[in-house]
């Protein structure tokens, strides 16, 4: 697991291609990175599926209560399928623009 910090967001990337292990560390430092919105970059990891994703739903909702943005990046995945309590971006780039978006809202009261 890798972390680099810019301004009021995390970028954690999964450097052990095993999601569940990576959802797990994520979940038991959810105190180190509740204050912060997460980009969750999981681009590495060639076997995901849609499945996999969905046990981020418990560590998803925690951050909405909180407030904060998590987000996860990641290839070649059908993003139609993806639930609607998970945001899926094909690119940190669009993980940035995601958060923007959704701090605006916040900020307006959305």
């Amino acid at each position: 697991m890798k972390v680099e910090q810019q301004g009021h967001t995390s970028i954690i990337k999964d450097t052990q291609g095993n999601f569940s292990n990576f959802i797990i560390k994520i979940s038991e430092q959810f105190n180190s990175f509740k204050k912060q919105n997460l980009i969750l970059d999981i681009s590495k990891d060639e076997n995901l599926n849609i499945k996999d994703l969905k046990e981020a739903k418990d560590l998803a909702k925690k951050f909405k209560k909180e407030k904060k943005t998590m987000v996860f990046v990641a290839e070649n995945i059908d993003f139609n399928e993806i639930p609607d309590y998970l945001m899926v971006v094909p690119s940190i780039l669009e993980a940035h623009d995601i958060i923007e978006m959704e701090e605006i809202e916040r900020d307006l009261g959305f």
